[in-house]
């Protein structure tokens, strides 16, 4: 069971890989007003959205102990993020808060994972 819990964090991260990394991707596009999300931001956040529930899943069913407040924060602040990249997906451009506010919500969320135990 370890072995696919660690598979699945292994996608977990690729998942925050591929939306971070479209973020800073574009950070020269934003200082130019042309920044948009990319369709690796997208897939990088919904990629997230199911490893994190699998995670939990798995957590649960070997009885380790959760922090359903911490799981709880991410897991808002994951859903606002994918709420704004899914709908904003199809714009030629985003505006530069708009854009801003998802770095700075994926930059939380990975402080939050790794910053409070």
């Amino acid at each position: 069971m370890d072995v696919v819990t660690n598979i699945f964090v292994g996608l977990h991260i690729i998942g925050i890989a591929s939306l971070l990394g479209g973020f800073l991707t574009q950070m020269k596009a934003m200082s130019a007003g042309t920044a948009r999300f990319v369709p690796a931001m997208l897939h990088g956040a919904l990629t997230m959205l199911v490893t994190g529930i699998v995670l939990v899943g798995l957590n649960q069913a070997q009885d380790h102990p959760l922090n359903n407040i911490k799981l709880g924060i991410k897991m808002a602040v994951l859903v606002v993020i994918l709420a704004l990249v899914y709908v904003k997906r199809d714009d030629e451009t985003v505006d530069k808060p708009l854009f801003g506010a998802v770095g700075g919500l994926t930059v939380a969320n990975i402080f939050i994972a790794v910053l409070w135990t």
